[in-house]
């Protein structure tokens, strides 16, 4: 196996694992943002929770995708243009959060606040949903030809795969965006935060949970059951840290379960990028899949000057938004007259 296109596998895997780590938490707060509070101070102490960093967290997921697009072309070729619909769906939904973010505390009707409140929790939703479902269907297979060519119609990826990626992604995105909420603020947010955590994270799990085993039955090894063991480990370990009222336990715990769980599935399967559910023959892996050494020498170098700089600035970003909010911590809404020119 060569060393660059299967360090080039390990980084794209670290991207995603990152993406849906630090992203999971900002797209479970837009989701509950919609469901858990009408009470206004509420949710805008909830949105401050995420504004120093959503966007930050974002990079993740265009790094993930250009990596994939520069190393490995065919897997990228096959993956965007089979899934062009759901994804096109994704990248719409991303936009709607994004502009609601920005938006939502520009008006001064009620009418205006919840239209984007709306926004970003379906936006947050379809989001993370399609999210899911894309890595969900790059680990167990897409109808694909010999030429990485889709095979059926336009729903072909519709399948129950698809469906269980992007309900273990919703799932983890909000028991994680609990822990968070439990950890950033203070009050009403907090109590309820923690009461849904403890509540609700066997349940909303089961999806990743069922995913994790799905690949570990179908291609497991000795190393990829073993982090399985271990991530089972760390999640018993946040549940009863959330029990006992310590969320920043039960978020570390929640971030090592995530790790490993998904360490797991990439480990499992590789050298195998995308499998074709049509034929093993056609199968994209690292080999065959991935740019020429020059190519990935640059992307190396480049990467390895780049990405420290990244982590720097959100290890700094995270550390100076590091304390708790309360709804007394943020002034009174108020309204700013447009200005009349004469």
């Amino acid at each position: 196996m060569d060393f660059l296109p299967t360090l080039w596998f390990v980084a794209i895997a670290a991207l995603w694992i990152g993406y849906l780590l630090l992203e999971g938490f900002d797209l479970g707060v837009g989701m509950l943002l919609l469901t858990s509070t009408r009470d206004e101070k509420q949710r805008r102490l909830m949105l401050n929770t995420i504004g120093p960093v959503w966007d930050g967290n974002e990079v993740w997921l265009i790094t993930a995708g250009a990596a994939t697009f520069a190393a490995f072309p065919l897997w990228y070729a096959s993956l965007f243009s089979t899934l062009y619909l759901p994804l096109t769906l994704t990248l719409l939904a991303l936009i709607f959060r994004a502009v609601a973010i920005e938006y939502r505390g520009k008006g001064r009707s009620e009418r205006w606040r919840s239209f984007w409140t709306a926004a970003l929790g379906i936006g947050s939703f379809i989001a993370a949903f399609g999210v899911g479902a894309m890595l969900g269907l790059t680990t167990t297979g897409l109808p694909i030809d010999a030429n990485g060519d889709r095979v059926g119609g336009p729903f072909a990826w519709l399948t129950p795969y698809a469906v269980l990626g992007g309900l273990a992604v919703v799932g983890f995105c909000l028991v994680h965006a609990s822990a968070f909420l439990g950890l950033k603020t203070l009050g009403a947010v907090r109590e309820r935060a923690a009461r849904f955590l403890v509540r609700w994270a066997p349940i909303a799990l089961l999806p990743l949970v069922g995913w994790v085993l799905v690949i570990q039955f179908r291609s497991g090894t000795a190393v990829t059951w073993a982090l399985v063991a271990l991530a089972v480990v760390a999640l018993a370990a946040a549940w009863l840290s959330a029990r006992a009222g310590r969320e920043g336990r039960a978020f570390l715990g929640l971030a090592v379960f995530l790790v490993l769980g998904a360490s797991s599935i990439f480990a499992a399967v590789f050298p195998v990028v995308l499998p074709s559910t049509l034929d093993p023959a056609f199968d994209l892996t690292v080999e065959n899949a991935s740019s020429g050494d020059y190519t990935l020498g640059v992307m190396t170098v480049v990467a390895g000057i780049g990405l420290p700089l990244v982590l720097l600035y959100q290890g700094w970003t995270y550390w100076v938004f590091r304390r708790r909010l309360g709804v007394q911590h943020l002034p009174e809404a108020h309204a700013v007259e447009p200005a009349v020119l004469k």
